[in-house]
């Protein structure tokens, strides 16, 4: 059996990012979630929102380190989203939807800091996605699991996550299930 390994990242809305992990090789299982806030207690989807939480909207990533590193989901992460834009990604504006890693140990903090630091070149503005230790996690309400697999033809779907997806393919080609 596996010794699956733990990744928590945000970029945006958790629609996006849970379906680009979710056809990641070595991924086994993709959590939308809240994290990195202050307010007491499990948060709501519409408290979150508010922005009055502190909390990001992201995902835990249960992974194989076997069949994916976790250098190659923070490349693959930084790579299908914009971490130029502070606390925005497209039109979702505010803290929630801000790029954001959780480190679950040192060894990944100095691997997300070596990532940032290695694609910056790749960039024409600055990256600001914060790299902290992860907290807590609280698993977002049920109707967010899945997202994208139960509404792909939703509108949002069709027009954030589907042009992300075929980025994710023109890119990342090999490390994809077929």
């Amino acid at each position: 059996m596996p010794d699956f390994k733990l990744a928590t990242v945000g970029g945006g809305c958790f629609w996006c990012t849970e379906a680009l992990f979710q056809e990641v090789i070595g991924v086994d299982k993709v959590v939308s979630g809240y994290s990195g806030g202050n307010a007491p207690g499990k948060p709501t989807y519409r408290e979150v929102c508010s922005g009055r939480t502190g909390h990001a909207e992201v995902v835990q990533i249960t992974f194989d380190p076997e069949r994916i590193s976790y250098k190659e989901i923070l490349i693959i992460f930084m790579s299908t989203h914009d971490p130029t834009t502070l606390n925005r990604q497209g039109a979702d504006v505010g803290t929630q939807y801000r790029s954001v890693i959780y480190y679950h140990d040192e060894d990944q903090r100095q691997i997300a800091e070596s990532v940032v630091e290695e694609l910056r070149p790749y960039f024409d503005q600055p990256i600001v996605t914060e790299i902290s230790a992860l907290d807590i996690f609280y698993e977002a309400e049920d109707y967010h699991q899945d997202y994208y697999r139960n509404n792909s033809s939703q509108g949002y779907c069709n027009y954030v996550i589907t042009p992300k997806l075929h980025k994710l393919r023109q890119l990342f080609q090999d490390k994809l299930k077929s």
